[in-house]
């Protein structure tokens, strides 16, 4: 897990060291001017797509599932939104899933280095009772996990 880590640090530091590399002088201005590597990025997935985080990362927004109180409905729960998601690299896949309101879900997990945050869904009311199931949208941030 570290290793990952380290890696895709790694990848940063590579991209700032061959901008340094394109030029034979560099000054301190030059240097302060330049942005840090970065360490996180937010997305928007819909069921079924996949986003490339790094060379051989991948994640996929892999199932929605919808168990909230349809508008006009009479429920006795409230129900949650739940997203699953697949992580794939070259070592392989791992699950995970991310929700506000799901007992054993959280909105926050760390999965080979990488912390993914759920930071919201569209849309955020539950549908009506007949209507079509929504084209389901989620936003996530996903970082870089600092070693502990």
């Amino acid at each position: 897990m570290q290793a990952r880590l380290i890696c895709l640090g790694m990848a940063g530091l590579v991209l700032a060291i061959a901008t340094a590399c394109g030029s034979t002088r560099s000054t301190a201005e030059d240097v302060a001017s330049r942005p840090a590597p970065r360490t996180s990025a937010s997305y928007v997935l819909a069921q079924g797509e996949i986003v490339t985080l790094a060379p051989s990362v991948t994640l996929k927004l892999e199932r929605v599932n919808d168990s909230r109180c349809k508008k006009g409905a009479v429920c006795v729960w409230a129900g949650y939104i739940s997203y699953s998601f697949v992580l794939a690299d070259q070592q392989g896949s791992t699950s995970f899933v991310l929700a506000e309101d799901m007992p054993g879900a959280g909105k926050t997990v760390t999965r080979n280095g990488l912390t993914f945050t759920l930071l919201g869904m569209e849309p955020a009311e539950a549908p009506s009772l007949k209507a079509p199931a929504p084209d389901y949208r989620v936003s996530l941030r996903v970082t870089i996990s600092q070693p502990t």
